[in-house]
């Protein structure tokens, strides 16, 4: 039984997502579709308005769309992650975001454990993210680290980020 957002009835597998049945309703984690980012520009705004995550366009995420999940509860997208690739066996989950209705409801942990699946599926066995939340992702498994530790990450994202010189985000890992 999965926790988390209402009284859970159970989980099952369906095709390349996962349900989760509560309370008569179906929340649906599963891949992003082109369709789906209106909404995920909608969520990550709220985030970025609130200094929680760096803003992207909805460019940058209709290009990236296929690097989302999202979180579906009665046909409404409420939540996203992305994965990024830096070697055969780094990889970084990013711009993990829920609605504020939703928060505190398990849907954050399901998006990482699917970021995560689909990722141990393609061989990656050390997964980081920058977070402002550490306390949430120290819950799922992962550790703190040192930011150095991905040179990858610094020299493809991190130089072009308005907070380069002010960092406040806390580098965390987990083994897959």
């Amino acid at each position: 039984m999965e926790r988390g957002f209402g009284s859970c009835q159970g989980r099952r597998t369906v095709g390349r997502g996962s349900w989760v049945v509560m309370q008569h309703n179906e929340l649906y984690v599963r891949y992003a579709r082109l369709a789906d980012a209106p909404a995920i520009l909608d969520i990550t705004t709220e985030y970025a308005r609130q200094g929680i995550m760096l803003e992207r366009s909805g460019d940058n995420i209709v290009e990236n769309i296929r690097n989302f999940f999202v979180a579906e509860y009665n046909g409404e997208v409420i939540g996203c992650c992305a994965i990024a690739f830096y070697t055969l066996k780094l990889a970084e989950i990013r711009s993990l975001a829920v609605f504020n209705r939703y928060k505190m409801k398990g849907i954050g942990r399901l998006l990482v454990e699917k970021a995560e699946s689909v990722l141990s599926e393609e061989g990656v066995s050390e997964v980081f993210v920058l977070t402002l939340n550490s306390e949430f992702f120290k819950r799922v498994g992962y550790h703190e680290i040192q930011k150095e530790y991905f040179p990858q990450k610094i020299w493809r994202d991190c130089t072009h980020c308005p907070k380069l010189m002010a960092c406040d985000e806390i580098a965390m890992m987990k083994q897959l």
